[in-house]
């Protein structure tokens, strides 16, 4: 095929994808909000014109429609982020009529590419098919309590960011994916949740999450050919600090893994600067090395920034786009690594001006696909 014919064929295969989207249908947009509780209890204040707000209430007004909650299995180091914290934090979610995305870590820390450690009541677990037992009925349980409390959520998450293999021993990651074993407990965890909404004559979805779009390529790759079982959504991690896709690719990665592997696809972690400023004395993750060319550091690019994701999420046939964490502002509490906030000056608060709502909020305002 000529270049030409080529470059036809690709704006004839564009139009038709828009003449097929419904003008009316409607896109998750999000936030992460898993450190909300905790920033109330430590004294934090959250603004709007100067006026104290109630976060929760605050994103479902600017048209936040998924809120996603991680969960941590029994950490011993923080009162958050375990089962009373989430179920706390669904229960007000849910009086906003926003859905829930729940993002099982299992671990008792945080999971990410870099580890992804078991939690201590399972580490003595040396047989398979007991771990298994293990993780099927604490997915399951956890759904049941919170049915019980009648805070069911909309989507699951098994696992978070599992580039590498899940529950493993200790924290370092090891160079090679065990992918018998990886498959096996990832399949337990997608069972309990199919298993949990037939005989409760619920529906939840099912998500798979992989950190950056080029380690979801060869990493769905691999996990269907070792037997990965059925789910619903492909999550992404997107950070341009950590990707090696910008813009002008992100889309074609995007279309390619949703038509490979038929899933619907979601931005599940995305974040960006709307200063440098460091305001306490816990170091900020995102620096000059996260600004992309065209979007400062500053409210008008951080809003520029979503607005244009969410256009290139869409060109690439997702529906959703979550960031993380527009409410982690600065207070008098301690992270396990400082003072204050790692992530203050990419909220959606201005952490120099009394917390005060920024226009990042804007881009909850985009919530039909065009």
């Amino acid at each position: 095929m000529s270049r030409i014919c080529l470059l036809s064929f690709v704006v004839l295969l564009a139009c038709l994808k828009k003449e097929q989207i419904s003008s009316t249908s409607e896109l998750y947009l999000g936030a992460d909000l898993s450190y909300v509780n905790e920033m109330i209890d430590c004294g934090g204040i959250y603004r709007s014109n100067g006026a104290p707000v109630e976060p929760y209430q605050f994103f479902a007004k600017k048209g936040a429609n998924l809120i996603r909650l991680r969960l941590w299995h029994n950490p011993d180091w923080t009162n958050y982020s375990n089962f009373e914290d989430v179920r706390r934090a669904m229960k007000k979610v849910k009086e906003n009529n926003m859905a829930v995305l729940l993002d099982f870590h299992y671990s008792d820390n945080w999971a990410d590419p870099s580890k992804q450690v078991i939690p201590s009541a399972w580490s003595n677990i040396k047989d398979l098919n007991v771990l298994k037992d293990s993780l099927y009925s604490y997915t399951y349980n956890t759904l049941q309590k919170l049915l019980d409390s009648q805070l069911v959520p909309t989507i699951v998450q098994i696992g978070n960011e599992i580039n590498s293999e899940i529950l493993q021993p200790n924290d370092s990651v090891r160079s090679s994916i065990k992918w018998e074993r990886n498959i096996a407990l990832l399949n337990t965890g997608l069972d309990a949740v199919k298993d949990f909404s037939k005989n409760n004559g619920v529906s939840i979805q099912r998500m798979i999450h992989i950190a950056q779009p080029e380690n979801g390529l060869w990493w769905f790759r691999d996990a269907t050919q070792h037997g990965l079982g059925s789910y619903e959504w492909i999550g992404l991690s997107y950070y341009p600090k950590w990707s090696k896709y910008k813009f002008d690719s992100l889309s074609i990665a995007l279309d390619s893994i949703k038509r490979t592997y038929e899933k619907r696809v979601m931005i599940v972690e995305v974040s960006y600067p709307y200063g440098m400023v460091n305001v306490d004395s816990a170091s900020n993750i995102l620096g000059e090395d996260s600004i992309l060319p065209k979007y400062p550091a500053t409210p008008d690019g951080q809003l520029d920034f979503m607005k244009k994701l969410v256009q290139v999420t869409l060109d690439g046939g997702g529906e959703g786009v979550v960031y993380w964490e527009p409410a982690w502002i600065s207070t008098n509490c301690k992270t396990r690594w400082g003072k204050g906030s790692h992530w203050e000056n990419a909220t959606f608060f201005d952490a120099a001006n009394g917390n005060e709502a920024l226009k990042a909020f804007d881009f909850y305002s985009l919530k039909k696909i065009e």
